[in-house]
């Protein structure tokens, strides 16, 4: 599969062409910068202006064969004369680069949305060129993407709180065609920012589903939690790295029963024994060989718990699943946490919870109450 190049490497390439034609004075159609993974970036110059102060070019985004929403998107730079003679570069956002209104990310609030590492490559790249030019003035470099507003609505961009466009981002400076890499480091990026805003307690979830009963149930609202998908131990390690001392999951039975077999990546293409763990709680709690064929040939989880239902042991069913998610969740979080989880269903509501979890739901929504007034 090919590999693509990120929002920093147009950046960067946009900003270094821009420059060079605003110190040369020659127009130039191609340029080239070196990536941090060691790969040379040569990409075609787009829509170009040149004025006697500043140059205006963009360079479109190739995310390879990585489904990503901004592939095809002109990034733009404009570098201009700043007016001083001590050699600074400034790197600004303009329209459709977001800005940062929360902390706990890699800029700090009110910044535009470019990361440190892209920061770094466009201010190496210029800087080259100051350097072959013999320029020492100062040069104001601003990245913008006119098509930004738009998909960053499409983005977790909204969700972590940039807002007005979306992020130049990128630490190798090349899009690797798969998306793990980039949903691990957005669920990072959450934790971080929850731990900044002071939240006592982790609380995370595959999704949304489960919305409007996590509400009338607990009055929690289930999207304020870090959405983990199905990266449940990779979560339960990012938790701990990011400081926090307490982890509450919450979620449905599909995803979370997979956890009372130690399975820590619920997707389907990675495991899928759920029947099994149902039927294996249903023999351990007296289920007969009919009741365990039956849940067997089930196609969801809430069909078997209607049949554990039926079989009037359901309750217990789902008491020895739990005993098993938290043990499986203290071994991933090997005392470097305290762990909770609340699994429920739709149709049946709550199925089951963790001794402790109602404990840190409170302080969950204790923390809540704080943030908000």
């Amino acid at each position: 599969m090919r590999n693509g190049f990120t929002t920093g490497s147009c950046a960067a390439a946009a900003s270094k062409a821009a420059a060079w034609m605003l110190l040369g004075g020659n127009r130039k159609e191609t340029i080239e910068i070196d990536t941090p993974a060691g790969v040379k970036y040569s990409p075609v110059l787009e829509d170009i202006t040149v004025l006697p102060k500043s140059v205006r070019c963009a360079v479109r985004k190739d995310a390879g064969d990585d489904p990503d929403i901004t592939n095809g998107t002109l990034i733009y730079a404009e570098v201009c004369y700043a007016g001083g003679d001590t050699g600074r570069i400034v790197i600004e956002g303009g329209c459709g680069v977001g800005r940062v209104t929360r902390p706990g990310l890699d800029q700090s609030v009110g910044s535009a949305a470019i990361n440190s590492v892209p920061r770094q490559m466009i201010e190496k790249e210029v800087r080259e060129v100051m350097d072959f030019f013999d320029y020492h003035g100062d040069l104001y470099v601003e990245i913008s993407v006119p098509e930004g507003e738009e998909l960053a609505k499409k983005t977790f961009n909204p969700r972590l709180g940039i807002e007005g466009g979306i992020s130049i981002i990128g630490t190798t400076g090349i899009v690797e065609p798969m998306s793990t890499k980039a949903i691990l480091e957005t669920i990072r990026v959450e934790l971080r920012q929850r731990k900044e805003m002071g939240d006592p307690v982790a609380v995370v979830s595959p999704g949304n589903y489960g919305l409007e009963f996590m509400k009338e149930k607990y009055g929690y609202d289930l999207d304020r939690a870090v959405k983990c998908s199905n990266y449940i131990g990779d979560t339960v390690d990012m938790v701990a790295e990011t400081g926090f001392s307490k982890l509450l999951i919450c979620g449905h039975i599909g995803k979370l029963v997979k956890v009372a077999g130690g399975i820590m990546n619920t997707h389907s293409r990675e495991a899928d024994c759920r029947m099994e763990l149902m039927a294996a709680a249903a023999a351990m709690r007296g289920a007969d060989a009919g009741t365990i064929r039956r849940i067997l040939s089930c196609l969801t989880t809430e069909e078997a718990c209607g049949i554990c239902r039926e079989a009037g042991i359901l309750e217990e069913c789902l008491s020895y699943l739990m005993e098993l998610i938290a043990f499986y969740l203290e071994k991933r979080a090997a005392g470097r946490l305290e762990t909770g989880c609340i699994v429920y269903a739709n149709s049946l509501g709550l199925l089951g919870e963790t001794p402790n979890a109602g404990g840190l739901m409170e302080e969950a929504l204790q923390g809540s109450k704080g943030e908000n007034g």
